[in-house]
This record gives structure tokens, C-alpha cells and sequence, in this order.
């Protein structure tokens, strides 16, 4: 777990309203979340608010740490990944809106080219619950395998009906997605994780359109605790997240792979 401290000090800034500065826990992913962070610190600099942005490399600490109050929110998963959250660990954690989503990408292992996949390949797809549903929705889109008709967000490969190609799908925790890609002929690889193994979204065989479903559901939350719902502090960290300044530094630094959610 990484530990990075911005304040009005580090950034040069010195002033009478650094002294009444109210700081702000935050965990994050380290890219692009912490990344994200860093860049909404400036954009909350001028109303005295200061974010200490904690790292962190897994997906369950960060809300384990907001639940236990070591944090004041988080911002690393979707919404329906802390639903399920919530509902595996009895927590009442709560999202104060959707940030961005990261498109989901089918990256080239051993095969190079969809039209190219043989029977027997194997894939990597996130081994969690909800992102692994999301890898295998992809796949269908593709035209790779056939899920029931009624599988849902969280489809596992038990909804596999059709698979023309006899793919063996390979569940691989989300981190490990990246350096899977030597032994499996392709892997579905988390935007988050792609990023900070170097891929780009440009060299994806496959992704998700802006107007797709998992689009519209998969959005990077804001997460705090139910009773700080209305915290003023939290609620200018997610104006801030939710700026045109922020949606333009996404567009800018990530070409593509991350994507400002349409706000309502």
C-alpha cells in the first residue's frame, strides 16, 4: 500500500487558508484513480480542501479500510462490484456517483486476430464476480461464445451455452491479467489493470462502445459511508471528479482507455 500526501504545501501553495485546510482519506488504484486524484487536488486547492490519496493494489482493502472509517471514500471499482461488495460483506457502503468507466478490452496472447482463433483456446477473464460476467458478455459480442438468455452482470462460465470454438476459459485474478498474455491465446483485461501493464486501448482485438450497457452500468464511483452522504467536503471531491477540467484531463492523458461518464 502506497501512501502519497497532497497538500496546499507540496504544491507550492502557502497561505492563510492552509492553516484551516480540511483533509480528505481517499484510497485509490494506483492508475488511473490515483492519477485522477492527484489531478482533482488542484481543482479543490482553492476551497481548502486537501486529499491524502492511499494506494492500494487490491480490490477488497479499499472498502474493508472505508467501512472501518481509516478512510473518508474510495474511488477504484464500479457500482455493481461494490453492490456485490456489500452484499458478500454485510457493509453498507454507498456511491455518490459515477466518475468514469474503463472500457474493457480482448488483448492478443498467443493469438494475434479474432478470425484467427482456433478450437481449444484458452482466454483469460477476471476471476471476481461481476468483472468476470462483464469479460464473458464481451466475448458473446464477439461472437465467441453464446450465454442464456437471461444471464445477467454476473454471469459466470456456468451460463456458457453455445461455445463454437470449445474456448477454455482461464479465471485469472484481474491483476495478473496483463502478464497472463504470454501463455494464454487471449485474455479480458480490466481498462485499469491494461493501463498500467502498458497496453493501450488501440491495441485491443476488441472493446466496449461508449453507448454500450456496460458502459452505461460500469462507471468508477465515488464511494463513502452511508451516514457521510451528504458531507460537504465529499460532495465537492465528486464535483471536483465530475468537472469538465477532470473529464479533459482523462481524454488527454489515456487515450481513450479511460472515458468520462455522460452526467444526467
Amino acid at each position: 500500500m502506497k501512501k502519497i500526501l497532497l497538500s496546499l504545501l507540496a504544491l507550492g501553495f502557502l497561505s492563510a487558508a492552509a492553516n484551516a485546510a480540511e483533509t480528505l482519506k481517499v484510497g485509490a488504484s494506483p492508475t488511473p484513480h490515483a492519477e485522477i486524484l492527484a489531478e482533482a487536488a488542484r481543482v479543490l486547492e482553492p476551497q481548502g480542501i486537501v486529499l491524502d490519496i492511499i494506494e492500494y493494489s487490491d480490490y477488497v482493502q479499499p472498502n474493508v479500510a472505508l467501512d472501518n472509517g481509516d478512510l473518508d471514500a474510495n474511488y477504484f471499482q464500479h457500482g455493481p462490484y461494490l453492490d456485490d461488495f456489500n452484499k458478500q460483506k454485510g457493509t453498507k457502503l454507498k456511491s455518490l456517483g459515477a466518475v468514469h468507466y474503463e472500457p474493457f478490452g480482448i488483448y492478443a496472447g498467443k493469438t494475434k486476430d479474432l478470425t484467427q482463433i482456433k478450437k481449444g483456446a484458452v482466454v483469460a477473464v477476471p476471476n471476481d464476480a461481476t468483472n468476470e460476467g462483464r469479460a464473458l458478455h464481451l466475448l458473446q459480442q464477439q461472437g465467441l461464445i453464446t450465454l442464456k438468455p437471461d444471464a445477467g452482470l454476473a454471469a459466470t462460465t456456468r451460463e456458457i451455452v453455445e461455445n463454437p470454438f470449445e474456448l477454455q476459459i482461464e479465471e485469472i485474478e484481474a491483476p495478473q491479467l496483463v502478464r497472463s498474455l504470454p501463455d494464454v491465446d487471449l485474455a479480458v483485461i480490466n481498462g485499469n489493470y491494461a493501463i498500467l501493464g502498458g497496453l493501450k486501448v488501440a491495441d485491443a482485438l476488441a472493446v466496449e462502445a461508449a453507448n454500450s450497457l456496460a458502459a452505461a452500468t460500469y462507471g468508477n464511483v465515488l464511494a463513502v459511508q452511508e451516514k457521510d452522504l451528504q458531507k460537504p467536503a465529499l460532495i465537492e471531491l465528486y464535483k471536483a471528479l465530475a468537472s469538465p477540467r477532470i473529464a479533459e484531463f482523462m481524454k488527454n492523458k489515456y487515450a481513450g482507455a479511460v472515458v468520462p461518464t455522460e452526467k444526467k
